[in-house]
């Protein structure tokens, strides 16, 4: 097959592991890290890379979407000529950690908690991911009467205090959690982290990664339980479950 990957930058070392013993031809385009602080640019960034793709001689088989839910960055993208395929995950987390029931099992009870990784570590100033909240007040109320219209009072609230909740994990927990992967253990990035913890009066935690979803996405085994097909017509659905995650409609 010949494939397009479309991914944020903090999964490069990932992605180029995959790529490099992939049977399938996969051409490969970054988004930035920071990106993510602003959902609906992108969301337009990433629809238009699509729509290039579409538009493109290359004709690609299917086109891969190298994200989690990211703050709804993926909700509302559509499929017109090529199936988009995209891992059914919260954010790169799950990605790092290698499955949707690994993120349940370290981070089902407090899916906002701060957690680093190789990408992490390699780009940008803060070496912990934590969700962020960078946007105005208007863009807040214009995100939350969406979530209104779509899914009433009552579940609009309950996926709000979700997704932002009034007392931030990451500023109340003493730990760094740290996802290694044994692929890049070499890096040392590890004992990096860990002395910076040390040096900030946290807890270094270690959990362990894995390159397997990542490596599915590419190898394409895109088995229904890990991954959403959005087939052409198609778009992209939040589910907000710990399961499903995505849907197509």
């Amino acid at each position: 097959m010949k494939l397009k990957l479309i991914t944020c930058d903090v999964l490069t070392r990932l992605v180029c592991h995959c790529v490099a013993r992939t049977p399938h031809v996969v051409d490969m385009e970054f988004t930035r890290k920071g990106d993510h602080n602003q959902p609906d640019k992108l969301r337009a960034s990433i629809q238009q890379k699509i729509g290039e793709c579409e538009n493109s001689v290359a004709q690609y088989d299917a086109i891969l979407l190298g994200y989690g839910l990211c703050g709804n960055s993926v909700v509302n993208l559509i499929a017109r000529s090529i199936p988009l395929i995209i891992p059914r995950a919260h954010d790169c987390c799950t990605i790092f950690l290698g499955s949707k029931e690994k993120y349940v099992k370290y981070f089902g009870e407090n899916p906002s908690t701060g957690f680093t990784a190789v990408g992490y570590i390699e780009r940008g100033d803060s070496y912990v991911r934590e969700a962020s909240d960078d946007k105005n007040v208007a863009e807040m109320d214009k995100i939350y009467q969406e979530y209104v219209e779509k899914y009433g009072e009552d579940n609009a609230k309950y996926i709000w205090e979700t997704l932002h909740p009034k007392e931030k994990p990451w500023e109340k927990d003493n730990r760094v959690m740290y996802i290694k992967i044994p692929e890049f253990q070499h890096l040392c990035y590890a004992e990096q982290c860990r002395r910076r913890a040390e040096s900030d009066g946290k807890d270094f935690v270690e959990l362990d990664g894995s390159i397997e979803l990542m490596e599915k996405l590419i190898f394409g085994q895109w088995a229904e339980e890990d991954f959403l097909i959005v087939k052409p017509d198609q778009h992209i659905t939040a589910i907000y479950d710990m399961t499903e995650i995505i849907r197509a409609r």
